[in-house]
C-alpha cells in the first residue's frame, strides 16, 4: 500500500487525487492533508480518509476545524500556515507527496518534501517553472522521483516509457485552445470573468482556467516540460487540439511520432502518477474512437495569444525569468479575477514586467530558494505597481472568485 501526503487536498486536482484513493482503497492510504480554507470540505475528508496530520490556511481555520472534528481523539496533528505545508510535505510515514497547489505558494513544500526524500506527484506546475533546475539538482541529492500530473507531461512521460533520450527529436504539447480559440482580439480584450471561466472541455480551478485561456498555462507548460524532460526549448512545440483526446506527443529522430490519448478527464494522469510503476482500475468513461469522429490540429494564434512566446523569451533570459513571468502572471489574473483590469491587460503587464527584468537583470544567478523568492516578490511588486496606474476598463468579478 502506497502511503500519501496530498497537499492541496481541497483544491480541483486535490479532490480528484482522493477520488482515485476512494476506487482503490487497498492501493493507497492517507497520511496527511494540506487544505486552504475550505474547512467544510477539509473535515469531509479527514471523516472519510483518516489522516494522521492536516494543516489549514491559518488559526481561524484551525479553531473551525476543531470544532467540526474531534482532532485529539482520532490522533490527528493540525499545523498552520507555511509550516503547516511543509510539516504535511515531510510527514512520515509517506512514500509520495501530491503537490496539488496553485501557484507559487507550492515551491517551499515541494522543495521540503524532496530534501526530505519523499517522491513527487507534481500538479503545481509552477513548481518547476520558478526553479526548474535547482529541484532537479535537489532531486539527484535526495534520489526522488517526480512524476507529472498534468495531462500533457503524464502524456510525454508515458510516450517516453522504455525510450532513450538522444533518440527523442521533439516533444509536443497539444492544447484545447481554451474558451477563447476563435475569436477575435477585440472581443478577447472585453472579455467577462464568465466567459474566461467557461473552458470547452476540462474542469479545472479558476486560475489554470484563466490560464488557458491566455494560453499563459501552454506557456508554464512549455517551461516545465524543459525541465522535466531535460530538452531545449527549440525542441518543444505547441499545437490547438480541440477536441483533447490527444493529450501531447513525441516525436524520435526516425520522424515516429508516439501519441497517449484518453478523454479529458484529470483522474487519468493522477491515477497514472499514483499507482507508477504499475496501473490501477478507475471507474470512468472510456475513450471510443469511432464516438469521438475526427481529431482536429492547427497552430496557435501567437498574435492574439502573446503569452505563449512570453515563457519561450523567458527560457532564452535569466535564470530567474521564468519565475519573474509566473509572479508577474499570478498577480495580474488575481487582478482580472476581481473585476480590476480587462482580460488583454494581463498579457500586457506580464510582457512589460518580464521586459523590465530583461532590461535591468539579465545577468542574475540562480543559487538558492531565497533568489528565486527575490526574483518573485520584485516581480509581484512591478506588477502591482503597473495595475495600479492603469486606468483601462474593468471587468466583472465573480462571487466567491474574486
Amino acid at each position: 500500500m502506497k502511503r500519501l501526503s496530498v497537499l492541496g487536498s481541497t483544491g480541483s486536482v486535490g479532490t480528484q487525487t482522493l477520488e482515485v484513493v476512494a476506487q482503490n482503497p487497498d492501493g493507497f492510504s492517507v497520511e496527511a492533508l494540506a487544505a486552504g480554507r475550505n474547512i467544510e470540505l477539509l473535515a469531509e475528508q479527514i471523516e472519510r480518509f483518516a489522516p494522521k496530520c492536516v494543516a489549514v490556511a491559518d488559526e481561524a481555520g484551525a479553531n473551525e476545524l476543531r470544532k467540526r472534528v474531534k482532532l485529539d481523539e482520532r490522533g490527528i496533528a493540525l499545523h498552520t500556515g507555511d509550516a503547516g505545508l511543509e510539516a504535511v510535505a515531510t510527514h512520515e510515514p509517506c512514500d509520495l507527496v501530491v503537490a496539488a497547489l496553485v501557484g507559487a505558494v507550492g515551491l517551499a513544500p515541494t522543495l521540503a518534501a524532496v530534501r526530505a526524500g519523499r517522491d513527487i506527484a507534481l500538479a503545481n506546475k509552477e513548481v518547476m517553472v520558478m526553479a526548474g533546475a535547482l529541484v532537479l539538482r535537489e532531486m539527484k541529492v535526495h534520489d526522488v522521483t517526480l512524476l507529472p500530473v498534468d495531462s500533457e507531461h503524464s502524456a510525454i512521460f508515458q510516450a517516453l516509457s522504455g525510450q532513450r533520450p538522444e533518440d527523442v527529436s521533439r516533444i509536443i504539447l497539444t492544447c484545447s485552445g481554451g474558451p477563447f480559440r476563435g475569436w477575435e482580439a477585440e472581443r478577447i480584450e472585453s472579455a467577462s470573468v464568465e466567459e474566461a471561466l467557461d473552458h470547452p472541455n476540462w474542469d479545472m480551478g479558476a486560475k489554470i482556467t484563466i490560464d488557458s485561456a491566455s494560453l499563459m498555462n501552454k506557456g508554464l507548460e512549455v517551461i516545465e516540460a524543459r525541465w522535466m524532460f531535460d530538452v531545449a526549448p527549440e525542441q518543444i512545440d505547441v499545437v490547438v487540439h480541440p477536441q483533447s483526446i490527444v493529450h501531447s506527443l513525441v516525436e524520435f529522430r526516425d520522424t515516429s511520432v508516439l501519441a497517449q490519448l484518453g478523454l479529458p478527464d484529470m483522474r487519468v494522469p493522477i491515477a497514472v502518477a499514483l499507482a507508477h510503476p504499475e496501473r490501477v482500475a478507475l471507474e470512468i468513461p472510456r475513450l471510443d474512437l469511432a464516438d469521438a469522429g475526427r481529431l482536429d490540429f492547427e497552430a496557435p494564434d501567437r498574435e492574439t495569444f502573446p503569452c505563449l512566446d512570453l515563457a519561450y523569451r523567458a527560457l532564452a533570459g535569466s535564470e530567474a525569468a521564468p519565475a519573474v513571468l509566473n509572479a508577474a502572471n499570478e498577480v495580474s489574473v488575481a487582478a482580472f479575477l476581481a473585476g480590476e483590469i480587462p482580460f488583454g491587460e494581463i498579457a500586457r503587464t506580464n510582457a512589460a514586467v518580464l521586459d523590465a527584468h530583461l532590461a535591468e537583470k539579465a545577468g542574475l544567478v540562480v543559487d538558492s530558494l531565497a533568489d528565486i523568492l527575490a526574483a518573485d516578490g520584485w516581480a509581484r511588486a512591478q506588477a502591482r505597481e503597473r495595475l495600479e496606474a492603469s486606468d483601462g476598463p474593468k471587468t466583472g468579478s465573480v462571487q466567491g472568485v474574486a
